[in-house]
């Protein structure tokens, strides 16, 4: 038996500094789109991404949260993880940076890097990144701003490793002229060498000592391996590379990989700093770097700050999970950033898979069942149209496979659509609602019948890597088992007779673009937790005494109108003054006997003359204020 030819792509990992959006999960379906494919063909595919889990900034966070890094990258790389499963990602290995083996092996490839002269110590200066984290020199800034996220960078002195990228810039060069499809699209190839390369490169920082979130140099522990080496090297530790030599059989079996899928804005990193790598470790490179574009929201990048960020769990909940695959497959073209809006979504579902892919499959079946109570054969009564329907479905698998090698997946994805687009057009051609009324005509009608039948067929085996789940129903439906790729390159191989299901299912519905926007508002809470200003911890919080007091007298101020001065019980004859500004929306006989929850340690101060011994918790939307009552706890309770 033959072995089957390897492939082996990965994305890039993503960094766990929180809930990624729709933009970063574009790449892994786009990925898992050209895996699927590459399966259907017969390929031996290997499939990985992964979690980059190391850095200043998530160290940060995790300080935020009150809570060890460690911990708080576990509940980010569950969360990333989660986004990608409900896309329905047929990923064969999900690699994280704080694997054991992973860190082991990062050490052992940066003291191999030292040893051989390739990274030595120095001293760094220069503008500092804290969103990228990453050097900048003053002539690289843009408008005095980071140029990869347009960001603030401050001056930042440190010791630290380096790496000589100027000992392999000329052999990279030529590497790029020599492979012209070693990075994709042409226009990226052209940034790098020109903007990069050809200007001469700088060594690169490969460590740093201003924080301790890393992998430590084992060989000078106040160092950690900086992202560089550490989320790169993913590509080879996730096949089990060792640097001792001592390879895994993944490694031997699936290196170098076919393609890098990666988002254009982390071109250089893949395509100069990762080569470089490879070259001195003395290890083949990647066939190729697909810097993909941006999946844009109207027409800004998705950001938290400008609060357009979409989730992809958010929108399978209100479209389903094959939708929000082809819209995201659908809407970015191969070299321009792409678009997509709440009423472009509504758009192509309706007009794509609800019309022209639902509705066709829908009155396809239907038919069969009305005039042929759901079995008929293929009769061969033959006329011109069918021979014109049968060269276009044909035609349809030679274009995916020249667009899919070409990784033009949106252009490949439209050539099925076309396939579809033609079966409409057939049924308007040969009217089988006039056939079915004359007898004469069954064997016309029966033709006609199985050639929808089989030209659906067709396209939903061509359909499987884009809409998988879609595909399958559309196979059930049709009740075929004729569903190998390579039967898509011949027409009448559909079972004859054969017999479909007695209802179809509806694929897509209609939507209402005015229900859609009614959930959305509806559903408008946070995906994740929104950011707060002066945020708290634990410890922070247990340091407030919240306690249940009981209102035993109030009145109003003799100097302000708006406030009102109570006398409230806390237990354990601990009675309080205390002032509030609540005068607006209660009057004092209306709160005396109500148990209401007082911050009892908060410093006492004078309000128009009258000391305050506490506060009251109130809640306040515009002019209206609602006091918190806790009326079946007795005062004196401690709220925690």
């Amino acid at each position: 038996m033959m072995e089957k030819p390897k492939y082996y792509l990965t994305t890039a990992i993503a960094y766990t500094s929180g809930k990624p959006h729709i933009g970063n999960i574009y790449e892994i379906v786009l990925s898992d789109a050209i895996a699927r494919y590459k399966r259907m063909l017969g390929f031996d595919v290997r499939f990985q991404t992964g979690t980059d889990e190391h850095g200043q900034k998530i160290e940060e966070k995790a300080k935020q949260a009150g809570i060890d890094p460690k911990s708080y990258v576990d509940r980010t790389s569950e969360i990333f993880k989660e986004q990608i499963d409900c896309m329905n990602v047929s990923y064969d290995k999900f690699i994280r940076t704080t694997d054991p083996y992973h860190e082991k092996q990062v050490q052992k490839i940066f003291k191999k890097l030292y040893e051989q002269g390739d990274i030595y110590k120095s001293e760094y200066e220069g503008m500092y990144c804290k969103e990228c984290e990453a050097f900048y020199t003053p002539s690289q800034l843009v408008d005095g701003k980071c140029p990869d996220c347009g960001m603030e960078v401050h001056p930042a002195k440190e010791e630290a490793y380096f790496f000589r990228m100027s000992k392999y810039a000329d052999r990279l060069r030529k590497h790029i002229e020599d492979n012209p499809h070693f990075i994709e699209p042409e226009s990226r190839k052209n940034e790098m060498l020109n903007n990069f390369i050809i200007p001469g490169l700088q060594d690169l920082c490969v460590s740093r000592t201003s924080f301790t979130w890393g992998i430590p140099v084992d060989f000078d522990p106040k160092h950690v391996v900086y992202v560089w080496i550490d989320a790169l090297t993913n590509y080879i530790t996730g096949l089990g590379f060792d640097a001792d030599g001592n390879h895994d059989e993944l490694f031997k079996k699936y290196w170098p990989a076919d393609v890098h899928i990666i988002g254009k804005d982390i071109l250089r990193f893949h395509t100069i700093y990762w080569p470089i790598m490879l070259m001195a470790l003395g290890i083949e490179l990647p066939k190729q770097v697909f810097g993909h574009p941006w999946l844009l929201v109207g027409d800004g990048k998705m950001s938290k700050s400008h609060g357009n960020v979409i989730y992809a769990d958010d929108l399978v909940a209100l479209f389903g999970c094959d939708a929000v695959r082809y819209l995201m497959l659908h809407e970015m073209p191969f070299a321009n950033d792409g678009s997509i809006t709440y009423e472009i979504m509504v758009e192509r579902i309706n007009s794509d898979l609800a019309n022209v892919l639902g509705n066709l499959v829908n009155r396809t079946i239907s038919m069969t069942n009305k005039y042929f109570q759901g079995t008929l054969s293929n009769t061969n009564c033959l006329e011109a149209v069918d021979e014109e329907l049968k060269a276009e479905v044909l035609s349809a698998y030679q274009n995916v496979e020249k667009h899919m090698d070409e990784l033009r997946v949106a252009d490949s994805l439209n050539d099925i659509f076309k396939l579809f687009k033609r079966c409409n057009k057939y049924i308007d051609e040969t009217e089988p609602w006039k056939l079915g009324k004359d007898d004469s005509k069954k064997d016309r009608l029966q033709t006609v019948l199985y050639n929808l039948l089989e030209s659906i067929r067709i396209g939903a085996v061509l359909l499987a890597p884009y809409l998988p789940d879609t595909s399958a129903k559309i196979l059930k439906m049709i009740n075929t088992k004729v569903c190998d790729y390579e039967t898509v390159k011949a027409f009448g191989l559909l079972e004859s007779p054969i017999t479909v299901c007695a209802k179809p299912e509806i694929l897509f519905a209609r939507l209402d673009q005015e229900e859609v926007f009614a959930k959305i508002e509806a559903n408008k809470q946070p995906s994740q937790p929104k950011v707060v200003e002066n945020e708290i911890t634990i410890d922070d919080f247990a340091k407030i005494e919240l306690t249940v007091g009981k209102i035993l007298h109030c009145e109003k101020h003799p100097d302000a109108d708006r406030l009102l001065v109570s006398k409230i019980d806390l237990g354990n004859n601990d009675v309080r003054t205390i002032v509030s500004g609540i005068a607006s929306c209660y009057k004092p006989e209306d709160l005396i006997g109500k148990k209401v929850v007082v911050v009892a340690n908060l410093k006492a101060a004078k309000l128009k003359g009258i000391e305050s011994q506490g506060m009251i918790l109130a809640g306040k939307d515009g002019k209206l204020i609602e006091v918190l009552n806790v009326d079946k706890l007795p005062e004196g309770t401690k709220i925690s």
